[in-house]
């Protein structure tokens, strides 16, 4: 069974690991498993910060 993947240089959905629109790698469209006991949750949270102020930058 194959998952959705998700191309955040063009916004679309698609089931490759190469976006047909632009090339670029594409990640899993669905979220992490939820655990109370989230051992990488504050560097997830760290990461995507740091995402976020990286794209504001640029």
């Amino acid at each position: 069974m194959r998952l959705m993947k998700y191309c955040p240089r063009c916004d679309i959905y698609t089931l490759e690991d190469r976006c047909p629109k632009c090339g670029g790698k594409t990640v899993s469209a669905h979220p992490p498993k939820f655990s109370p006991e989230d051992k990488y949750g504050e560097y997830r949270r760290k990461a995507k910060l740091r995402d976020m102020h990286d794209r504001n930058n640029s």
